[in-house]
């Protein structure tokens, strides 16, 4: 069954982090902290692998699906959501050094 807002906000913790389902591999992990994190289970190449989507209330219930439906669309055409994922940080980065060296240069 699919999560609601309600239940994801009234979902305390726990002695132990516990999953929250929410279909097609996403579940919401609530830690013993009291952090509430969308995570994305899926299997690639034969290996199981596990995609952080971000963090409740930041990344609300439907901007969570919202990625994993992207990271679903990856997975069809072939490509990791994770590696893709750590590729995108990589890229960022190089445009911020390339943006701060112009700046610094002039």
């Amino acid at each position: 069954m699919a999560l609601t807002d309600v239940a994801i906000r009234n979902a305390k913790p726990d002695a132990k982090a516990y999953k929250l389902t929410d279909g097609a591999g996403m579940f919401l992990l609530v830690t013993p902290a009291g952090g509430k994190l969308w995570r994305l289970k899926y299997r690639i190449d034969g290996k199981e692998k596990l995609l952080a989507i971000g963090a409740y209330p930041e990344t609300s219930l439907g901007d969570a699906r919202k990625r994993r439906e992207e990271a679903r669309a990856l997975m069809a055409q072939g490509i990791d959501p994770s590696r893709e994922k750590q590729r995108d940080k990589v890229r960022s980065r190089i445009q911020a050094a390339d943006t701060a060296t112009v700046w610094t240069a002039s």
